[in-house]
């Protein structure tokens, strides 16, 4: 939807350039992320991975417009040293700004125009709420189920196909050594049936929307969180190695260990995480990693299990894997 934004907005205005950003990151550590950028001259909108490092953003002080924008809610201009006008507009959900339009033009955007983006900007909103009621989860506002092939896919794809060479050279081990690393993780709340049972669905619900929270507070913003459904929860990570993954998934299961939930007291989660492969299905990955949720379940619950550490301690046996076309 960014992308197609700031494409009619280029077709209509024929400006300089034409971007959205978006604040990304923990609290006091906010960057600007590029979500889509495009010249007057260029054919295909630019913008910034998803999976990017947040040191490597620009930090919100570099761009004390941007923040004004939003804090005011409100259209601002100025000229820049160079002549150019900037109009940057405010990006609105429901319940708060989350980042700005920015146009650039040779002539101050006249009021005419502002008007007119400001209408695209109203229909834009309502899209974009149509958008996350169908991406996301109603009761915590993760990702739901059914965008989770599309963003493994991507994960995969981003993998590459593994090299073959017999001798490889210096530049070809770089490359090896520089190619992402994905994990998938099963996050699934230990005896969650009982506290149904003894507190009712309602009490339920907020453990499941308290979790989601804890989950939004131990990982990164790229990490991609979903709500499978019922008590179980999904994590598509990207990290450098296995000790991470594991301590991105230990840290959640201790901060949900030492929260005390409201009435329910003490809830603890087993967690099974595996890394994905470059010839996985999206089935496939989750099989692993749930097959190390059972082993948390049946040892002892409140613990993190790696797949991979479990087949090579002869605790587990690798599966077939599954086919790439196998999909949920």
């Amino acid at each position: 939807m960014d992308v197609t934004l700031v494409s009619a907005l280029r077709d209509l205005l024929e400006p300089l350039s034409v971007a959205i950003f978006r604040i990304v990151g923990d609290a006091g550590q906010e960057r600007w992320l590029t979500r889509a950028r495009l010249s007057g001259d260029e054919v295909v909108a630019t913008a910034d991975s998803f999976w990017t490092e947040p040191g490597r953003l620009p930090a919100l002080q570099a761009h004390p417009e941007r923040l004004e924008c939003m804090r005011e809610r409100h259209v601002l201009q100025r000229q820049c040293a160079d002549g150019a006008w900037l109009t940057l507009f405010p990006l609105a959900t429901e319940r708060e700004v989350v980042g700005v339009l920015e146009v650039s033009s040779t002539d101050k955007l006249k009021p005419s125009a502002q008007r007119m983006v400001g209408s695209i900007l109203r229909i834009y909103h309502n899209f974009q709420g149509l958008l996350d009621y169908s991406e996301r989860d109603t009761l915590t506002g993760l990702l739901n189920r059914k965008t989770f092939d599309e963003s493994f896919l991507k994960a995969v794809g981003d993998l590459g196909a593994p090299h073959h060479h017999d001798c490889p050279s210096a530049e070809d081990r770089r490359h090896e050594a520089e190619r992402p690393r994905y994990w998938l993780g099963v996050i699934d709340i230990d005896h969650f049936k009982s506290v149904n049972d003894r507190f009712g669905h309602l009490i339920g619900d907020e453990v499941l929307l308290l979790l989601s929270r804890l989950m939004r507070n131990s990982f990164r913003f790229h990490d991609l969180l979903y709500r499978f459904g019922g008590e179980e929860f999904v994590v598509l990570m990207r990290c450098e190695d296995e000790e991470d993954a594991a301590h991105a998934f230990e840290r959640l299961r201790r901060n949900c260990e030492h929260y005390q939930f409201p009435q329910v007291g003490r809830i603890t989660v087993s967690v099974g995480f595996s890394e994905v492969r470059a010839d996985d299905a999206p089935a496939g990955a989750f099989e692993r990693a749930d097959r190390a949720v059972y082993h948390a379940k049946a040892h002892g619950r409140n613990q993190v299990q790696s797949h991979a550490e479990l087949v090579a301690l002869g605790q587990m046996k690798e599966t077939a894997q599954l086919s790439a076309v196998e999909l949920f």
